[in-house]
C-alpha cells in the first residue's frame, strides 16, 4: 500500500537533486563568464580606446571642413586627395614598390627555405648572413646603404672596374631599385624561417607515397608543399605588404622628406601632410589607403582558402 508514496517520494528527491546540479553548473557557467568578462575587459577596452576610437575620429576628420569650423563636406576632402599631384606620385611609387618587392620578398624567402631544407655545405653559416639583418639596427643599414651606393661609393668602384659609368643612385630613376634590394635583406631571413618551419610541418608519410607513386620534384612541391603552405604563404605575404609600407623609415634617414621623385612614397605624403597639420587630408588618404589594404588582404585570404581548403582539418 505504501510503494506508490515512496516511489513518488524518491522521484521528487531526486528532482530536487536536478535542479540542485543544474541551478549550481547555471551558476558556475555564469561566474566563468563573469570571470571571462573581467579578464577580457582591460584589452577589449584598451582596443576601443586606442584603435577603434582614433579611427572613428580618423573618418570623422575625413569629412569636415576643418577640425574648428567642422563643416560636413562628405567625400570633398577625398577628392582633393586624389587629385593632388603629390599624392598620385606617392600612390604610384607605393605601388610599384609593392608589386615588385613582396612578390620577390615571397618567392625568394621561399626559395631559400627550400635551398636550406636540401643538404648544402655551410648551411648554418649561409642561415647565419640572412638572419643577421635582424639584428642590426635601422641608423646602421643606412649607413652601409649609403657607402654602398653613394655616387662615390663601392657599387660604383666596382661597376668602374667593368668600365661602366658612374649611376647616382639615390637621385636618379634607379633609386628604387635601391630600396628594393634594401627591403629584401632585411626581410628575406624573417621570412625563410617562416617557410622553414612550414616545411618541416609537412607530414612526411604524404611525401614518402609520393616518391613511391614516382613523383617528380616540382610536382611534389606544386601539388603538396605548397597546398600546406598556403596558410604561411598567406602570413608571409601579408607581413611582406605591411613592412613594404615602413619602407618609409629607411628612406626617411637616406634622403630625408623630400626624396628623388621615384622614392617618394605614400608615408612621405602623409608625414609631410601631418607637419602642414593638414588633419582633412591626411586623414582622407588614410582612410584610402586602408581601403585598399582591405581590399587586398581580403583577396589573399579568398586566395588561401580556395587553395588550402582541401587540406585543412
Amino acid at each position: 500500500m505504501h510503494f506508490p508514496k515512496s516511489r513518488k517520494k524518491e522521484k521528487n528527491l531526486q528532482f530536487v537533486k536536478e535542479n540542485k546540479k543544474r541551478s549550481g553548473s547555471n551558476r558556475r557557467t555564469r561566474k566563468g563568464k563573469l570571470i571571462s568578462i573581467g579578464y577580457l575587459f582591460p584589452s577589449a577596452a584598451g582596443v576601443l580606446l586606442f584603435f577603434v576610437l582614433p579611427f572613428l575620429i580618423v573618418i570623422y576628420y575625413s569629412v569636415v571642413d576643418n577640425p574648428i569650423s567642422n563643416q560636413f563636406v562628405f567625400l570633398d576632402n577625398y577628392v582633393m586627395v586624389f587629385q593632388n599631384a603629390a599624392f598620385q606620385q606617392a600612390a604610384r611609387n607605393t605601388l610599384m614598390f609593392s608589386l615588385v618587392a613582396v612578390p620577390l620578398a615571397v618567392v625568394l624567402s621561399l626559395f631559400l627555405a627550400m635551398m636550406l631544407e636540401s643538404r648544402i655545405p655551410f648551411k648554418s653559416q649561409f642561415r647565419t648572413f640572412f638572419l643577421s639583418p635582424m639584428m642590426v639596427p635601422i641608423a646602421s643599414i643606412v649607413l652601409i646603404w649609403q657607402v654602398l651606393f653613394h655616387y662615390n661609393g663601392m657599387v660604383n668602384e666596382v661597376l668602374g672596374v667593368f668600365h661602366i659609368d658612374k649611376i647616382d643612385w639615390l637621385n636618379s630613376n634607379y633609386a628604387q631599385v635601391v630600396i628594393v634590394i634594401l627591403f629584401l635583406w632585411k626581410n628575406l631571413g624573417y621570412n625563410m624561417i617562416l617557410f622553414m618551419a612550414a616545411l618541416s610541418s609537412i607530414p612526411k608519410d604524404i611525401l614518402e607515397v609520393a616518391v613511391l607513386e614516382s613523383a617528380t620534384p616540382f610536382q611534389i612541391f606544386w601539388h603538396i608543399k605548397l597546398r600546406y603552405m598556403s596558410s604561411t604563404i598567406l602570413f608571409v605575404t601579408i607581413m611582406s605588404l605591411i613592412n613594404s609600407f615602413k619602407v618609409f623609415r629607411e628612406i626617411y634617414l637616406l634622403k630625408g622628406e623630400y626624396p628623388y621623385d621615384t622614392m617618394y612614397m605614400l608615408q612621405h605624403f602623409m608625414n609631410n601632410t601631418f607637419s602642414r597639420l593638414d588633419y582633412q587630408k591626411m586623414s582622407a588618404a588614410a582612410i584610402m589607403m586602408a581601403i585598399v589594404m582591405v581590399i587586398i588582404i581580403g583577396i589573399l585570404f579568398l586566395t588561401e582558402n580556395y587553395f588550402g581548403k582541401d587540406v585543412e582539418g
